[in-house]
This record gives structure tokens, sequence and C-alpha cells, in this order.
């Protein structure tokens, strides 16, 4: 069962990123192990050619791993990435992007995420990530 639920996971990360735009995410699905983030169209995601940017898409696919450890560990927040790799698939156009995360495995010091992302309303995928997160030890997280 998740410790934190959707509107928990999005009043947490605008709490601790003040500086990101309050329409940058939403958190839709929050299941153990599994969260689906909708990443809303902004023109500022562009890049030439009319289609979402690499960075953005990169962005989304680290948050949301994000999103799916602190859903399961709670509100853990210096939980690192150590590695994400990306695959560019297909061209999303100008429109929202949907993410689902799998955590594949969460020990106690590391986790590892599958991340799926898709054009809203296509079913096939637009960018794959694989990421590996550091989870820090139990006695230096606040309680």
């Amino acid at each position: 069962m998740p410790k934190l639920n959707a509107t928990e996971l999005e009043q947490l990360l605008h709490e601790s990123f003040p500086e990101m735009r309050q329409d940058t995410w939403r958190v839709e699905h929050v299941e153990d192990g599994f969260v689906r983030i909708r990443m809303p169209f902004h023109k500022s995601n562009l890049r030439p050619g009319n289609t979402i940017s690499g960075p953005a898409l990169m962005t989304l696919a680290d948050t949301t791993m994000y999103v799916a450890i602190l859903a399961v560990i709670g509100p853990v927040m210096m939980a690192v990435t150590t590695a994400l790799n990306i695959n560019f698939m297909r061209k999303p156009g100008a429109g929202d992007i949907i993410a689902e995360c799998r955590l594949l495995k969460l020990g106690s010091r590391l986790a590892v995420g599958d991340v799926a992302m898709y054009a809203d309303g296509d079913d096939e995928m637009a960018a794959h990530a694989t990421c590996t997160y550091s989870i820090p030890p139990r006695d230096q997280r606040p309680d």
C-alpha cells in the first residue's frame, strides 16, 4: 500500500520545489510500485519541428521515477538519481505526455524503475527510460 496518495505527492512536490510551475505535472494514479503522471502541454516544452523536447521528456521520466519511490517510502526527499537511460522512439506532437513508472526493484538503498512515456491518446510509446535512484540509509532520513 502506498504511503502517499496522488494529492499528497503533488503537494509534496510543490512544497519541496517552489520554483516549479504549478501546472508542470499532475499525478493521476498511484498504486504500490506504480504511478502515472501527466505533463500538460506547455509551449516551453517544444523544440523545432513542433515536438516535445528531449530534455522535457528526460525531466518527466526522472520526476515520475522520483514520485513512484516517494509514494512507497514516504517523503524521503534526498533520494537522488544515479542513472537515467532514455530511448526516444517516436516524435510526440504538441500535446500532453503521459508517463507510467513501474518500480522493478526497491531495496533499502537502491531503486530501479522503468518509465514508459506516451503522447496523450497514442498507444505507441514515444520514449522509454530506465532509472536508478540512491536512497539514503534509514538512519539519515528525517522522521
